[in-house]
């Protein structure tokens, strides 16, 4: 049975899965949501997600969401087959990699996602930008990536090789390149400029 992603398209935390399911070379049918009444029926609640969100795959019978646990679960299932090393064997190796999956969701996410909510989305639904969130979140992100330019010093990757910490980063940089005129934070920092653009320029 094919693998089937329910989600908002544009989202980002539908495209992370997405992504994913690229990496991995993996078919699967998205069915949109274009109706927001449809992810908050009985049903949806009590078989998909009980908040009403957004990503949910289903793979088989299998049914999981929230984006960063479909995103483990299908590294965690089809890596092997895929050929792909997103999570090493390796306790050392892998335990790295978690250390930068933290640094992801702790530091580096959330300013972007401020970011990205206030120059996209509430444009998009016709609302104010504001320039303070986007001060701060600017503030915020540039600390992060100092940090991140000295991480990556003599390194093509967060801790090495490409890793599921470094497939975790994409797409809020993709979002940031694509929709704002922010992509300067990574540009003027020469490691951090090299890591994003091996990042983006992966096929998947």
């Amino acid at each position: 049975m094919a693998i089937k992603l329910i989600g908002f398209p544009q989202s980002p935390n539908t495209l992370r899965v997405v992504l994913t399911l690229n990496e991995l070379g993996l078919p699967f049918e998205l069915e949109p949501v274009t109706d927001i009444k449809t992810i908050k029926t009985e049903d949806f609640l009590a078989n998909k997600h009980p908040f009403g969100k957004v990503p949910v795959l289903c793979d088989g019978d299998f049914v999981i969401h929230e984006s960063r646990a479909i995103c483990r679960y299908l590294v965690s299932k089809y890596q092997k087959e895929a050929n792909v090393v997103l999570i090493p064997d390796d306790l050392n190796k892998a335990s790295i990699v978690e250390q930068y999956i933290s640094y992801e969701i702790s530091y580096y996410d959330p300013p972007l996602q401020k970011i990205l909510w206030q120059e996209v989305f509430n444009k998009r639904n016709g609302r104010p930008t504001d320039e303070a969130v986007v001060k701060q979140a600017l503030e915020d992100i540039e600390k992060v990536l100092d940090i991140y330019e000295k991480v990556l010093e003599g390194k093509d990757y967060l801790s090495g090789e490409y890793s599921f910490a470094d497939h975790l980063h994409t797409v809020r940089a993709q979002g940031i390149y694509a929709a704002t005129a922010h992509s300067d934070i990574f540009e003027k920092r020469p490691n951090v400029k090299r890591w994003i653009a091996n990042l983006r320029n992966r096929d998947a």
